[in-house]
Parts: C-alpha cells; sequence; structure tokens
C-alpha cells in the first residue's frame, strides 16, 4: 500500500522560509532540507527577498526537489496580502490562510479555552503587526491589522543589523546571520537577564554593558550593543500600539522578535499578560504550526466569512413596489477558494429578473453585510452588472484563496445548461467586490 503524501505548511518570511510537516498524529515539526538552520528554515535567497509569491514558490521548489509534492499545501499569509494570481506555488495548489487565523488554529488544537476579542501580534523581521480578531458563530472576524513595516530595513531584521553592526560585523552576510541565530539558541536566558536589568535600570546600564552574552564568528556580542539595539523593538511596537489603540486585552505575541521575553513583557505592560503558546512553542513557528495542522485536516481554519452577505431587490407586492434584502450567503457559508455560494430558498437557488434601465443595459446592484443579531444589512459595494431587462439569472458569491469576494451572475438561458448545486457553469459573470467588511457595524 503506497502511503499517502504528507500535508505541507509554508511560510516566507523575510529571513527564513519554513517548511513544516504534521505526520499522523505527532507535533509538527520543520522540514530538513539542505541548508535549513535549525530551528529556523532555509536562509531566505537575495533574488526573492520582498516578493512572497516568489518566496514561497521557492520554498515549494526546495522542499519537492528533497521530498516529492504534498499530498496537501497551506501557505501562510499576511492577513489581507493579495498573492498575484500568475505566481502558483505548483501543484496541488497552495491554500492561502492568514497569520491570524494560523495562530488561532494552533491554540485550538491544543485545546486552549477560546477568548474573545483577543489580539494576534506578530513581531516578525519584516514588520510588526496587531490583529484584533472576533469569534463570530464559530468562525474568526479579523479586523486591522494595524501594521509597522519599516522599508529598507525592517523590523527585528533591523534589530539583527544594529547588533551585529554594534560588534563590527557585516550585518548582511548570510553566514553571519546563520551563527548569529545558532549562537542564540544556546544563549537566550543569559541574553534576556541582562537586557532586563538593563532596561528595568537604565541609570546602572553601563554597568553590564560590557558583559558578553554570546559570541559570532570570533566577535563577541555585548549587552550593551543588544541594548542600544533594543529600542528598534520597542519603538516600532509601541507606535503600532498607539495606532490601534487597544484596551488591555488578550494577546498571543508570535514572530521571531516574541523570542525575547523582554520584549514582550513590554507588550504585556501595554495590553496584559500574553496567552501562553502551546507545549513551549517556539514563537517564530507558531503560525507555521497552526497551518500545518490545518493542511493536515487535524483543526478547521475557522477563516470562514462569520457574517451573512445579502443583496438589494426590489419587489411589487400588492401592486406596490417595495426593497428586500435576499440572503445570497448565511453566516458562516463563504470560505476561501471554496465552491460560490448562490441564493436559496427550500433547497432551490432563486431566479432573480433584471428590470429595465435608465440610459443603457447596465444595471447597478447593491451588495450588503448582516452582522450577527443585526435586523438589516449595512452596504459592502454597489456594482454595475451587464444585464438588460428580462434578463434573469442566479445570482452568488465566492470567496478567492486570497480572501477577495466575487459576486456571480449565472444567466438563465434556454441553450445553457444549470449548473452543478455547488458551483458556477460556462458563461457565469464575474464582478469582484474586493474585501468584505470584518465589523459590519451599523
Amino acid at each position: 500500500m503506497t502511503a499517502a503524501a504528507p500535508a505541507v505548511a509554508l511560510d516566507a518570511g523575510s529571513r527564513y522560509l519554513r517548511v513544516v510537516r504534521a505526520d499522523g498524529d505527532g507535533p509538527p515539526r520543520l522540514v530538513d532540507l539542505p541548508g535549513t538552520v535549525p530551528g529556523e528554515g532555509l536562509p531566505t535567497p537575495d533574488r526573492v527577498r520582498g516578493d512572497r509569491a516568489a518566496a514561497l514558490a521557492a520554498a515549494y521548489a526546495a522542499y519537492r526537489a528533497h521530498c516529492g509534492p504534498p499530498g496537501r499545501l497551506v501557505a501562510v499569509v499576511p492577513h489581507g496580502e493579495h498573492l498575484p494570481p500568475t505566481r502558483e506555488t505548483g501543484e496541488p495548489r497552495a491554500q492561502l490562510l492568514g497569520a491570524p487565523h494560523a495562530v488561532l488554529a494552533l491554540l485550538r488544537h491544543a485545546g486552549t479555552p477560546p477568548l474573545s476579542p483577543v489580539l494576534v501580534c506578530d513581531l516578525g523581521g519584516a514588520g510588526v503587526s496587531l490583529a484584533r480578531c472576533v469569534l463570530t458563530g464559530g468562525t474568526w472576524a479579523v479586523c486591522g491589522p494595524a501594521r509597522y513595516a519599516p522599508v529598507p530595513g525592517g523590523y527585528g531584521a533591523a534589530f539583527d543589523r544594529a547588533v551585529l553592526d554594534g560588534a563590527g560585523l557585516p550585518p548582511d552576510d548570510p553566514e553571519v546571520l546563520r551563527l548569529l541565530a545558532l549562537a542564540r539558541a544556546g544563549t537566550t536566558r543569559r541574553t534576556d537577564v541582562a537586557l532586563d536589568r538593563m532596561v528595568a535600570r537604565p541609570d546602572r546600564a553601563e554597568r553590564l554593558a560590557d558583559t558578553v552574552v554570546h559570541e559570532v564568528a570570533g566577535h563577541e556580542i555585548t549587552a550593551g550593543a543588544v541594548f542600544r539595539a533594543f529600542a528598534r523593538l520597542t519603538e516600532g511596537l509601541d507606535g503600532v500600539l498607539a495606532a490601534a489603540g487597544p484596551e488591555r486585552t488578550p494577546v498571543v505575541a508570535v514572530g521571531g522578535a516574541a523570542r525575547s521575553a523582554t520584549l514582550v513583557r513590554h507588550l504585556a505592560e501595554r495590553l496584559g499578560l500574553p496567552v501562553p503558546l502551546p507545549g513551549g512553542t517556539d514563537p517564530a513557528l507558531a503560525a507555521v504550526f497552526g497551518a500545518a495542522l490545518v493542511a493536515a485536516g487535524r483543526v478547521d481554519a475557522a477563516d470562514r466569512y462569520p457574517h451573512a452577505v445579502a443583496v438589494r431587490v426590489h419587489r411589487t407586492v400588492g401592486g406596490l413596489p417595495r426593497d428586500e434584502e435576499l440572503v445570497i450567503s448565511p453566516p458562516g457559508t463563504l470560505a476561501p477558494g471554496e465552491a460560490t455560494v448562490f441564493a436559496e430558498t427550500g433547497g432551490e437557488r432563486v431566479r432573480l429578473g433584471a428590470a429595465p434601465a435608465e440610459g443603457g443595459t447596465g444595471r447597478e446592484v447593491q451588495l450588503l453585510v448582516r452582522g450577527a443579531g443585526a435586523r438589516n444589512g449595512v452596504p459592502a459595494a454597489a456594482v454595475t452588472v451587464s444585464a438588460g431587462a428580462g434578463d434573469r439569472f442566479h445570482v452568488g458569491v465566492r470567496l478567492t484563496t486570497d480572501g477577495t469576494a466575487h459576486l456571480v451572475l449565472h444567466p438563465l438561458v434556454p441553450e445553457m445548461p444549470v449548473p452543478h448545486r455547488r458551483g458556477a457553469g460556462p458563461g457565469a459573470q464575474e464582478i469582484p467586490l474586493g474585501v468584505l467588511p470584518a465589523d459590519p457595524a451599523p
């Protein structure tokens, strides 16, 4: 019997490409590919740095060349980021999963009691982001996120450059960066203790400045060099917190810079104690571990759209015209990359007709989004469709793998068969709607 191909998750950071497998019932693990830095992943090649689609393709190519094609593929992306449709990772096609959903999937799989709202603070190499997540009907609605991503330089990457520059080392040498990662892995506690003391008593910081915390390529890295670079982390984080204006809310800290206990304590002073990651999970790997569990089918992504989607229609009842809201997609129905959801009643698709248009054949259609408990929807988009008087069609909505919505109109004409109930047939008209609102407040 041939073993099933494994489920794989990819995360393309500015510093490392991470490829993770979740086999059987065991915990997710980094795939040991040629050139992998232990605990980190493959160094991101210069040629793809800054191009997430190309970086994901490079990670996939490295895995496939060493292990063969995976059975299922999930790629982590920042929430709301859209990859160019022409850039593919290969086959199977990757399901895109926003980083906040991936982190929350990891927590849910571990049995962490759900907290709502909860903030996911991603402290990565390129930037820091803060996403507010609200559990609605079993799915997560993600608002934001507020983001600080200085270019050039990055966020966590800028901290590393400052540390290396302070030690007289080249800040962009891949081998030096690899050695820095290895040195940190063995001296995390020593560095945090020294940094905590210097942050708590900056007036006495000079007494510890010459303390050697680790050694890289024959150069000593001192507590003073780390302390001077630390301001790059706190200033960026404080800027995001000020822009988001969050109250004290449960927060999950992830990303490479979240390995710094001192930085996490700085975050805790502003928002409260962070939610612990399961089993001491490396915060740099939290998102890709959660994505691997989703790829393996061991936890649901919970990324379905949590609100109802409706369209405004006009009817004549008793000889009098009136406006109504026709629900196309009930709450928690739309899922990225899955089939179009059509408006139905009694198990049959609703047939809509186009009224006579004034000054042409274009018809304006208003899409509405209705939050839980709301009696009426709020406008989400208004689009013009090519429908003439007397045209009849089924109306549906689908979400692409990058989370953007499309209005789908399937015309009803004698020579065109009715499509399968779970999809749109040939000839359907699709109109991009953009990203549906995460918080449809009245």
